[in-house]
Order: C-alpha cells, then structure tokens, then sequence
C-alpha cells in the first residue's frame, strides 16, 4: 500500500508564525518612513520651498564668497560641506556644525543672502531616514532592523510554502470578495504576500546592502577596486565610509569601503589615521574645487565635502539617482591635483547590481514611475502585515498565544532543513536569533502548551 505524503504544512506555518510575529511591527514602521522618504523631493519642494528655490539671475556669487559669507553668519560653526545649485533656480546649500547642531543652511546664490537653516538630523527626511536604518538608537538598532530584514526573508519564503497553488487558485491568485471575516482578509494576505513575494524580496536584500554587519561583510566580499588604482596615491586608514551618516549619504555605496587619500608632498610620511595632523589650510579654493567638478562634467547634485586635517583632501561626491552618473572625486588641498576619479564604469559587476537596487529600492532610478511602483510595493506590505495580524487575532484561542501546532510524529523535512540552515548562514543574526526561537519553542512554548492543554483536559 503507498504511504501517503507527509504533510509539512504546520510546520512552515509555525515558522512563519513565529517570522511574522517579530517582523510585522517592523514592515509596517520600514514601509511608512520608506513612503516618506520616497517623496522626499516632493515634500521637501512642498514644506521648505522657501529655502530651496530662488529667482534665477544672471551671475552667481563665487563659491568663496558664499562661504565667508556663511562663515561671518556662523562665526564659531565648522563648515563641513557645500552643495551647489542643482540648477537656476535653486539654492546653495552649506552645511554647519555649531553648538552641538548639525544645520543645513542655504544660502542665495546670485545675492550671497542667507535664506535659513533646518537642523540637518531633526527635519522630516532626516528622522524618516534615521528610523528607516536604525530605528534612531545607533547600532542596536541597525542590528535590529537587518535581523527584521532577515526575517522578513523567512517569512516570504515559508509563505510561499504556505500560499503556493495546489488545484485551487481562488484565495492565493485572487481574492474571494464574496467573502467574509476571516476568510477574507486570509485572501488579502496570501494574494498580496503570492504577488508581491518577489518584490518583497528585492526590496529586503537591496536594503541589507546598507546594514552594518551584513551590509559591511557583502561589501568587503563583492565591493572592490583594483589595488592598482591607489598605487600612486598616498591613502590613509580612513575609509570613504566615514562621509556616511545615518541622516545624510555623501559617496555612493560602491565607494563606501574605499580608503581616503592624504594631501600634500610628504603626506605618505605622515600619521596614517591623519587625525592628529593638525588643521587644515586648504592652498585652493572652494570655487577651484567646483571648477574641477565642473571640467569633470560631474552631474549636478553633489556636494563638496572640505578637510577638516592638515592632510585631508576636498571630496566631491554624486550619489545619482541613475547610478552610471555616479562619482567620487579627492582632490589635494594644496595642489588642487585628482587624487581619485571613481566613476561607475571602475565598479565592480556585483557593485554594479547593488547601486541600481539602491536606486531601485529608493525610487529614483526611473522618476515618478519608480516612486509609483514602491509606493505600490510599500502599501502590499502595509496591507500583508496588518492582514497577518488580523488573521492571527481572529483564529487564536481566547487567552492564548495561537502558536500553530507541533505535530511530533512527521519525518524530518531535509528541504526545508537546509534552506533555514542556508538562510542562517547567509544571514548570521538569523542564524543566531533562529536557535535562540528554536530553543524557546522547544524548552518552554511546547511545555506550555501541552500544560495548557493537560489542565484543559482535566477540566
């Protein structure tokens, strides 16, 4: 007689129980600050209109008059960065590190008047950005979201297991509307989580890029320049990396594990770290500089990062929103010489890939279309998260957890072992938090549970 197939259903479901009820919380505060940061062009042009937008002139005021200009408004402030004009008829922008603020101050390019400032870490964008990474807490909250992300892998791939069609397409290819209650919103989330799966995914992975430990560790792996490129160039052990803030993106990702070069004749002589240098005293001007990115036909949008050493060097950087325009250029502060001219053709195939899902994933590759399509992408993890816990609400028992059975008596599921043992590598902090689940679930959720169900039995 055939023995009948075993069925693993209630064991993917009990993992993607367990994904979803810890990466819920955390898809729908990714997709909500991810939709404010998707338009930040708009609500930007819309909420601080006028500090970005001016009148177009006919002659604009030399670079280095703006900044003395910003530096008589901001004696005792560091000028750390200057953004140019993106076109006629928008402001320069400088930005300031005074009392303990970081400030964004723009400024009239063809009069040198002030417009205003915003605080660089405390404006909408900035916040929504700042949550998005790392929830605001720093590190901890990097890992956290990156162990979410991971997660969230798990829970697409055990849903597909789940959801996947087996002679019945109504419910999982589209909704039954017809229905009612629990039915219904099962249907929004198996369709939206079947449809949206590899959307989902894409979205997940091209935003693990960015995290610290496997964003940092997929880096070292696949993003890298040949040595050759810096043979001639006196670098230091700062790495490009350090222009990155959880609230502003100077240099392209590519670029970010990249190491800074020094400045000056004897710079390959001096302190590698170039902390303790001293000052600096730039020989070039900040206008030298801008001619530079201009000669260089460097698109429109980059910001010109100054030396804060003796050794440092002026960085003009791109961060496109079509990636082959990126570009990161050192340039010498005495000599006005390029020490490093990196643009999208030096990088890497992988690098490559990983910029355009950036862009992809940020909605800027392809303007409003791309902006369309996350927002789209945005509002079916919204509608799979909440449908999840709507599900999970309405079938737990009262008073209980509602944990999927266990059933014991099932062979071992080799497939499925070696994906969760393949994601677990691929991804360390899931592979981590998964013993840690697998534990509990084992050594006090099963005990539980079957306590719970003995004192009902006796009842």
């Amino acid at each position: 007689m055939k023995q009948p197939k075993p069925n693993f259903y209630n064991l993917a479901w009990r993992w993607h129980f367990y994904a979803g009820l810890f990466v819920a919380p955390f898809m729908v505060m990714l997709a909500l600050t991810g939709i404010i940061y998707l338009f930040k062009p708009q609500l930007d042009s819309l909420m601080y209109s006028s500090l970005l937008n001016v009148p177009a002139g006919h002659h604009t005021v030399p670079a280095d008059d703006l900044l003395q200009r910003v530096k008589s408004a901001y004696p005792q402030g560091q000028i750390t960065q200057y953004l140019p004009p993106v076109n006629a008829e928008r402001s320069a922008q400088f930005v300031v590190k005074n009392a303990g603020q970081e400030l964004n101050v723009f400024v009239d390019p063809y009069h040198g008047d002030i417009l205003g400032e915003q605080d660089a870490k405390q404006n909408l964008q900035a916040i929504a950005r700042a949550i998005h990474g790392e929830l605001m807490i720093g590190t901890v909250g990097d890992r956290l979201i990156e162990m979410a992300a991971g997660w969230g892998v798990v829970l697409v791939v055990s849903g597909l297991f789940l959801w996947w069609p087996r002679g019945q397409a109504a419910g999982i290819l589209w909704p039954r509307l017809n229905s009612r209650g629990r039915v219904l919103w099962r249907d929004l989330h198996a369709v939206t989580g079947f449809w949206g799966a590899t959307l989902l995914l894409v979205m997940l992975l091209s935003g693990m890029t960015w995290t610290g430990f496997w964003g940092k560790q997929y880096a070292q792996v696949w993003n890298v320049f040949p040595a050759a490129m810096w043979d001639n160039v006196p670098t230091s052990d700062v790495e490009a990396r350090s222009l990155n803030t959880a609230t502003r993106q100077t240099v392209p990702w590519a670029m970010e594990n990249t190491p800074m070069p020094m400045s000056g004749d004897h710079a390959e002589h001096m302190n590698h770290g170039a902390t303790n240098a001293g000052p600096a005293a730039p020989a070039i001007s900040l206008q030298d500089v801008q001619n530079i990115a201009t000669q260089r036909k460097v698109e429109p949008g980059y910001s010109i990062t100054l030396p804060t050493t003796a050794t440092g060097v002026f960085t003009i950087a791109v961060f496109a929103d079509d990636p082959r325009n990126d570009a990161t250029l050192h340039v010498d502060q005495y000599t006005g010489k390029v020490l490093a001219d990196v643009r999208f053709e030096q990088y890497g195939t992988v690098a490559r890939a990983t910029e355009i899902g950036v862009m992809l994933h940020e909605g800027k590759m392809f303007g409003t279309f791309n902006q369309i399509v996350v927002l789209l992408i945005c509002l079916m993890i919204l509608l799979s998260a909440v449908s999840g816990v709507v599900i999970w609400w309405k079938r737990r028992p009262q008073g209980k957890l509602g944990v999927p059975p266990l059933r014991h008596d099932l062979p071992k599921w080799k497939t499925g072992v070696v994906i969760m043992l393949a994601l677990a590598v691929i991804f360390p902090l899931v592979g981590a938090s998964l013993v840690v689940v697998w534990l509990l679930d084992r050594l006090l959720l099963s005990r539980l549970s079957r306590q719970t169900e003995s004192a009902s039995t006796s009842s």
